[in-house]
């Protein structure tokens, strides 16, 4: 491995003089320390994270940015005595960038390049923090009006013991008239067997489904934005051992306010049980949130946005989660420290600087 990152390097540091318009570098670097309180069930139980990740990458483009290739690790560091726990992984990817609003990329690529994070039901915060990186390819087509992505996610490679597992997402959302806006999320997984498997060893799928209708007010108000939306949420589970799918339903509302530096999120579910399989395969098979496998779920983030610019963001927020069985209370604390070439460049404009916002990775 140490190798092969060296071969990385040199390849990255002798092109660049050769053909490249432009060397590209970036540094990504995140603190978070998050204290769980009140899960009494074993799928949410009180837990403390506290970790450290740092992902630097260089590579160079070139046509004027069309074409970059950039490569790294992700350096992924609990904060405890002895340094154990510890991952490090590569990143390498090819991007396209149309001048049209289309983007491909593949490779070893950061989640932080889709327009937008998940949401919870897909993607959960435990996941977000272990695993920063898709391994695959993903189609964006981004306008002024709104964007659809559709990204393919190897998670797992089939061996003798360790089984194959992908995900397939799509995600949309465009300005139809004034603040109306339509979206959605489409999310299949897939959970194969290993090569050598047992009777009891089954193929698995999870489906998700998520039309959104959204009336988005950011600039029809005094706050720096303002958004509600509603939809329904289709899960479709089937181990193929019986054959039979599984599928619950419910309802999904959102809204978030922004007002300086003050955060306010609010999500709220009813329905069937969702991610019925989720105690049976954990996230081999299922990402999203656990707290989801409820009737009822809101959960509530106030974020207070203490730093916050086009290079860092520093946060503490507070986050209750209430369903039909359980109340748990997060309290968490996160600091975001990006920085490129291209920020290099204006890095004496503190205008340009103050003026841009920071999204956080968690």
């Amino acid at each position: 491995m140490r190798n092969w990152l060296l071969a990385i390097l040199t390849l990255l540091i002798t092109l660049p003089p050769l053909a490249a318009q432009e060397v590209e570098w970036s540094i990504d670097a995140s603190i978070l320390l998050n204290n769980r309180e009140g899960g009494e069930d074993e799928k949410s139980p009180d837990l403390t994270f506290f970790f450290t990740r740092l992902a630097p990458e260089l590579g160079f483009s070139m046509l004027d940015g069309t074409h970059v290739l950039k490569g790294g690790v992700v350096w992924y560091q609990p904060m405890n005595d002895d340094l154990s726990g510890y991952k490090i992984q590569p990143s390498l990817y090819y991007r396209y960038n149309g001048k049209n609003g289309w983007h491909v990329t593949t490779g070893l690529m950061p989640r932080s390049l889709m327009v937008e994070q998940l949401p919870r039901y897909l993607w959960s915060d435990s996941l977000n923090y272990c695993q920063p990186n898709m391994r695959g390819i993903m189609a964006q087509l981004i306008k002024p009006a709104g964007y659809a992505e559709l990204a393919v996610d190897w998670r797992q490679m089939q061996t003798e013991e360790q089984r194959e597992a992908f995900t397939t997402v799509l995600n949309t959302d465009w300005r139809i008239t004034g603040p109306l806006r339509l979206g959605g999320h489409v999310q299949y997984s897939h959970l194969a067997m290993s090569r050598h498997h047992g009777p009891d060893q089954h193929v698995n799928d999870d489906i998700i489904i998520n039309p959104m209708v959204s009336l988005d007010f950011s600039q029809k108000t005094a706050l720096d934005s303002l958004r509600f939306s509603a939809g329904a949420l289709i899960n479709m589970e089937r181990d193929r051992g019986t054959d039979k799918w599984q599928n619950p339903a419910g309802f999904i509302a959102t809204a978030t306010a922004r007002w300086h530096w003050i955060e306010l999120n609010e999500s709220f579910y009813a329905g069937e049980r969702l991610m019925p399989l989720y105690q049976k395969f954990g996230s081999q098979l299922v990402q999203g949130d656990p707290y989801y496998n409820s009737k009822t779920y809101s959960r509530t983030d106030l974020t207070f946005h203490i730093v916050n610019n086009r290079f860092v963001d520093l946060t503490g927020s507070l986050s209750l989660h209430a369903t039909d069985k359980v109340t748990g209370f997060w309290q968490q604390v996160s600091c975001r420290f990006y920085i490129d070439n291209h920020l290099w460049k204006r890095r004496h404009d503190s205008d340009y600087l103050k003026s841009g916002h920071l999204s956080n990775l968690y």
